[in-house]
Formats: structure tokens, C-alpha cells, sequence
């Protein structure tokens, strides 16, 4: 990460440290969003179904949403050490999904929602400072 990060002078150790951070908030994300998954699928009554919900999904469905996305969230967060352009934008948008997902995701478990929600905001954010820097 350092060799493509010393080419811009201008990029401090705290743009350097905020791509790290924002890879490691990356996995915890995933992380929380597999084992998230992972307990809708295997016990779909864990989370309660409000009713009358708009965007009304089985459980289930919503288990396998959050394990696969959490499996892909902790990869890119993974290969986001490497500081990667690629890596970045890939991130980016796998944060955005998360947010949109967790949006989603609210009535069921609304503080956890919120939680992942601000993560994946702050990732975007760092990842958007720093690799993306002219």
C-alpha cells in the first residue's frame, strides 16, 4: 500500500490510515452482516416481522441477502490493503449496497440496521479521501 500511496506527496499519514481503518471497518461490517444472515437463516423467528411493512420480505430471503453481502464486504475489505483504485471503487459500491440493504433492513432490527448503516457511510467516505485523490 505504501508504493502506490508514495507516488502523491500530498496524501498524509492520516488519508493512509483512514484507508486502513476504513479496510478494517470494511470486515468488521461483513462480519456482523454474515453472522446477521446467519441467524435469520437458521432461526427465521429471531427477528420479528413488523406488520404492514412496505418492503415485506421472508426472513429467510433477507438472511441470504445480508450472508452473501457480508462474505463479499469482508473480501473487498481484504483487498482494500492493497490500495488498489479498483479495490477502492469496488469497496465503494459494496458499502453503498450494504447501506441501501441495512435500509432495507431497519424494522426488522432497527439499531444494528443504523449501526452498519454508519459504517459503511464512514467507509465510503475514507475510501473516497484517500484513494481517490488526484
Amino acid at each position: 500500500m505504501a508504493d502506490v500511496v508514495s507516488d502523491r506527496k500530498d496524501v498524509s499519514g492520516w488519508a493512509i490510515g483512514g484507508v486502513v481503518f476504513a479496510a478494517t471497518v470494511m470486515i468488521m461490517a461483513g462480519t456482523f452482516q454474515f453472522f446477521e444472515g446467519l441467524a435469520a437463516i437458521i432461526n427465521d423467528e429471531f427477528f420479528v416481522t413488523p406488520p404492514n411493512y412496505a418492503f415485506e420480505l421472508d426472513t429467510t430471503v433477507w438472511g441470504w441477502i445480508h450472508l452473501l453481502l457480508g462474505v463479499v464486504l469482508v473480501l473487498a475489505g481484504f483487498f482494500l490493503f492493497t490500495g488498489s483504485a479498483t479495490a477502492g471503487a469496488v469497496a465503494i459500491i459494496l458499502a453503498g449496497l450494504s447501506a441501501l440493504a441495512n435500509f432495507f433492513f431497519i424494522p426488522y432490527y432497527p439499531f444494528w440496521s443504523l449501526l452498519l448503516i454508519a459504517m459503511a457511510i464512514y467507509v465510503i467516505w475514507g475510501i473516497s479521501r484517500t484513494v481517490f485523490r488526484p
